[in-house]
């Protein structure tokens, strides 16, 4: 479990205590199985760690917003590139991987609160981009993104019309005392998301409880609803597209029951 995830988790008051029902689990897994879309995935980011998958739906878009920099801008350059403004947060370095004239960086972290360490998403995004039009949130904060997501008024959310998340410390989901505070956060952003996609992170081994396998980091690649036009094409995994996040470390394929129901398997 990442430090930032770890502090959030301190400042609400939750640890890993008493294990979930595994049903708990379950359904709530089933409520994150992506669907398939007629609009195609593309990958953004080239073809390794930092690549994500997202439905090529970027005709129009105004912003992209991109907190957690890390040692290559190839998301963020594909994006300036087509001449959408780049927003770029992350306290812990000093600024992005190269220079572009559509990149705009902030040295703070992503957060539930203001200060001269953090900021609010919904701060950052009305400072930046006050006018009408779609964005793009792509965002790898550390087990931050819970926090950020809880924060962040549905109205705000809701100018994405994509949204990227790499979510940590999923297996927080076998804890009794966690397991709201994941469920909440995924449960907001699907009042107005469906997921399109779903790709674990090879950075950690899968965690098991009773059967369930849960990888503990995952890549969610979220379309906004009235973006979204459903396909009857079945879903496969990995993607064709999915590239290994770490070279060095044992592949990890998506587990059957992120895309495929639990009991439908059981009864093979």
């Amino acid at each position: 479990m990442s430090k930032r995830l770890k502090a959030a988790l301190a400042k609400l008051g939750l640890k890993r205590q008493k294990m979930n029902r595994p049903e708990m689990a379950i359904e709530f897994i089933e409520t994150l199985r992506p669907h398939s879309a007629e609009t195609p995935l593309i990958r953004i980011g080239g073809d390794g760690d930092g690549a994500y998958l997202i439905p090529d739906d970027l005709e129009g878009l105004v912003g992209c917003y991109s907190p957690g920099v890390a040692g290559l801008s190839i998301f963020e350059r594909e994006f300036a590139n087509r001449g959408i403004k780049c927003f770029m947060a992350d306290y812990s370095v000093d600024g992005p991987a190269e220079e572009n004239k559509n990149f705009f960086f902030e040295k703070k972290f992503l957060g539930a609160s203001t200060n001269d360490v953090f900021m609010r998403l919904e701060n950052w995004v009305k400072s930046n981009s006050p006018d009408a039009g779609d964005l793009i949130l792509q965002m790898d904060i550390e087990g931050a993104e819970y926090e950020v997501i809880l924060d962040t008024p549905r109205e705000v959310l809701s100018r994405f019309r994509v949204i990227v998340v790499e979510f940590h410390g999923l297996d927080m989901i076998f804890s009794r005392s966690t397991f709201p505070y994941l469920k909440q956060a995924f449960e907001k952003l699907l009042e107005d998301f469906v997921v399109v996609h779903v790709h674990p992170n090879n950075c950690s081994p899968s965690v098991f409880y009773k059967n369930i396998e849960v990888p503990p980091v995952l890549e969610f690649t979220f379309h906004r609803k009235d973006r979204f036009k459903a396909a009857k094409t079945p879903l496969e995994f990995p993607h064709r597209l999915d590239v290994i996040n770490v070279a060095s470390e044992p592949d990890l394929v998506l587990p059957p029951i992120w895309y495929r129901s639990y009991w439908e398997e059981d009864t093979k």
